[in-house]
């Protein structure tokens, strides 16, 4: 035993030590979680909850994304370990092996981080039970009569959009005041759902918006910094319904429909018509597509209902992502996607997108 700690102290320094042994209790946990869903939830409501909220708190002093900028300085950081490796092979056996342990470890903190924050929330209860809604099989009289519902709302936001000359509506404030106001959202959401953690953060402008556009990606939570981060290339009303996603992610809802469908209530329950109106179409997107599949004349004569600065918005939309459309970086970025969500559970990886349907016809017909 004494040889054994003689090692260690020889090889591995103390904060690497330290953060294998983290890693070694993430795994325990993650393990427990994946067989035990009421663990899954108490951990993620509790334990997750409390990094999640450390880790935003300490990110909220940056105005602008700590992940985007490390992500940004990667090939610096990659050329300071190749650095640090040289010297500490120069120096000779002892002196390399310490060096990969702190690497190695480095690395492992990346995982215990994931585990401590997120990883639970795959793993809990899922939404339609918190929510005590009821998951049927969805007709497609079902989707046309929730599509009367959410374009008659949408159709009323209408009245009070401003829309510019090339079709696109226009949001009537900055992205910082959008954040507040979504934060004061949530915090209304949250007194009524315990599930939803109440904290109060900056979402951060993601800096090279324009090249992350050809990635299909239009926002991302990175758990590794506790960040909601927001794409602002897309048209202004992509925005706060993305918003609203990656805020969900930051408070704990981790699957990808699930965060379609807090996003969603929350904006619709939200006091801003801009913030209703992008709530609204942002379903009526998922609707419309699950009806067209579902039943063409149907379809067609939805259509005729919704108001025809919706309809002129969508198609300045399908024209502004013509030249994002069809690129290698974005099926890379799809099947990177895909293959995370199916490790995670998820196993219809990024089609989980449209089980969204799925809620909201729950909420309207059965809810």
């Amino acid at each position: 035993m004494k040889k054994l700690k003689d090692v260690i102290k020889k090889y591995f320094p103390a904060v690497s030590v330290v953060f294998f042994a983290i890693a070694i209790i993430c795994v325990i946990v993650n393990v427990i979680s994946i067989f035990s869903v009421r663990f899954a939830e108490f951990f993620n409501n509790s334990v997750a909850a409390f990094f999640r909220f450390l880790l935003a708190e300490i990110t909220n002093i940056f105005p602008f994304s700590l992940a985007e900028i490390l992500i940004i300085l990667s090939p610096l950081i990659i050329a300071a370990i190749f650095y640090l490796f040289h010297r500490s092979f120069k120096k000779g056996k002892t002196a390399t092996l310490r060096f990969f342990a702190v690497l190695i470890s480095s690395v492992t903190l990346f995982y215990s981080l994931f585990v401590l924050t997120f990883a639970c929330g795959y793993r809990g209860l899922t939404l339609d039970r918190k929510l005590g809604l009821e998951r049927n099989e969805i007709s497609a009289e079902d989707l046309e009569t929730t599509l009367n519902i959410i374009i008659e709302e949408l159709n009323k936001c209408v009245a009070d959009t401003e829309y510019s000359s090339d079709n696109f509506s226009v949001m009537p404030y900055s992205f910082r005041n959008l954040s507040d106001k979504l934060n004061e959202a949530y915090k209304t959401f949250a007194e009524n759902h315990s599930f939803i953690t109440t904290l109060k953060t900056n979402v951060k402008p993601v800096l090279l918006s324009e090249p992350m556009t050809y990635t299909h990606i239009s926002g991302v939570y990175t758990f590794f910094t506790g960040e909601a981060n927001v794409n602002t290339n897309y048209p202004d009303f992509v925005i706060p319904y993305t918003m609203a996603h990656e805020m969900a992610h930051q408070r704990g809802i981790a699957r990808e429909d699930e965060a379609n469908f807090i996003a969603f209530l929350v904006c619709i329950q939200s006091d801003d018509n801009y913030i209703r109106y992008s709530g609204y179409i942002g379903v009526f997107e998922y609707l419309l597509n699950a009806l067209w599949r579902a039943d063409r004349d149907k379809y067609n004569e939805i259509i005729k209902t919704v108001s025809p600065e919706i309809l002129k918005e969508e198609i300045a939309y399908s024209d502004f992502f013509e030249k994002y459309d069809d690129n290698i970086v974005a099926d890379i970025s799809q099947n990177v996607n895909n293959s995370y969500l199916v490790s995670q559970g998820q196993t219809e990886g990024t089609k989980s997108y449209g089980l969204v349907v799925d809620l909201t016809v729950a909420y309207y017909l059965y809810g």
